[in-house]
């Protein structure tokens, strides 16, 4: 782009030097360039728009496959899903059928105990007669035991039903759900992001791929000139550049049109275009271009991009005479 603009520079210079006009800021016109890049490495499966072709804000430019992204995101919803099941069951605590299970369990374990406190009860008298071993009197105490802590364990157990699940627990389950939720707020962008729409209105100047094409991670796969009028991108000599301010009125001459157009400046450069000022003595310094930008009328909207334009800047008769009339 840069030697484009210098080519043109360079050819409206020499237009210029033959017109033998000093107060003319040369370039060309152009459009606001966005590019649409690719966010993944996938295959080009549609072409929609041909380049060339006018297109709007939201308008489908590029698609790239998307299945195996669209699996990705089912994957996450199901997480999601699995996760929300998991906070609810939190939030509910135990259903009534669990706590009376629970109670169950409990009667039980205290059945199993009072008939192993009485098999060692009745062990216990029957080693005073020497009636039976001491192997069976120590097994039926860890039978009494075991049975004791059962009961402990069970009563453990219907006691974390009935008073629910602790804050820990529900926080846990809170921050894994935002956590599934933002990991599917990833992946839809992700989906999204390969059906390519255009940013803004303008003009679909070029589609680097082609349809079938793996485009590559990174590159434009969209090119659009954006903007309903082009702009005149022109250089500004350096003699003329205290004369140019941001919203001045500029006349803009475009080579076939026999009038000129109205435009207003809406941007110059701060710094010189070419070799740096405090290099050049007072004589060369009236060699530098300042690049600015002039923003043309709606009903330029069909001029293309890229021809050359002259503008003409203010003199400075002109401006010191509306500085004593403003006086």
């Amino acid at each position: 782009m840069s030697n484009k603009i210098l080519v043109s520079f360079v050819f409206l210079l020499l237009i210029a030097c033959n017109n033998d006009r000093k107060n003319v800021a040369l370039g060309t016109l152009e459009r606001d360039r966005i590019a649409h890049t690719a966010t993944v490495s996938e295959v080009i499966t549609d072409l929609p728009v041909s380049a060339g072709s006018q297109v709007t804000k939201g308008m489908i430019l590029v698609k790239l496959d998307d299945d195996l992204q669209k699996a990705l995101v089912a994957k996450a919803q199901a997480q999601v899903q699995q996760a929300q099941a998991n906070l609810n069951k939190a939030h509910n605590g135990a259903r009534a059928e669990e706590v009376a299970a629970a109670q169950a369990n409990v009667a039980g374990a205290k059945a199993a105990l009072i008939q192993s406190k009485a098999n060692y009860t009745r062990t216990q008298s029957l080693i005073k007669s020497n009636l039976t071993s001491q192997a069976t009197l120590d097994n039926d105490l860890a039978l009494r035991d075991e049975s004791l802590a059962r009961l402990n364990s069970a009563k453990e157990q219907l006691l974390q039903l009935v008073n629910g699940t602790r804050i820990e627990d529900l926080a846990i389950a809170e921050a894994v759900l935002a956590s599934n939720i933002a990991m599917l707020t990833s992946e839809q962008k992700n989906l999204s992001n390969l059906t390519i729409t255009a940013k803004r209105d303008g003009i679909l100047d070029n589609l680097p791929w082609n349809l079938g094409e793996r485009v590559t991670v990174g590159s434009p796969v969209a090119i659009v000139l954006a903007g309903k009028a082009p702009f005149a991108r022109v250089y500004i000599p350096e003699p003329y550049r205290v004369h140019v301010h941001i919203g001045d009125e500029l006349s803009v001459y475009v080579d076939g049109l026999a009038q000129p157009l109205l435009g207003h400046v809406r941007w110059v450069a701060t710094e010189p275009a070419f070799t740096p000022y405090y290099a050049l003595n007072q004589a060369e310094r009236a060699n530098l271009m300042y690049l600015a930008e002039i923003i043309l009328p709606d009903n330029a909207a069909d001029l293309p991009s890229g021809i050359p334009a002259q503008v003409v800047l203010p003199s400075k008769v002109s401006r010191q005479k509306t500085s004593l009339s403003e006086r």
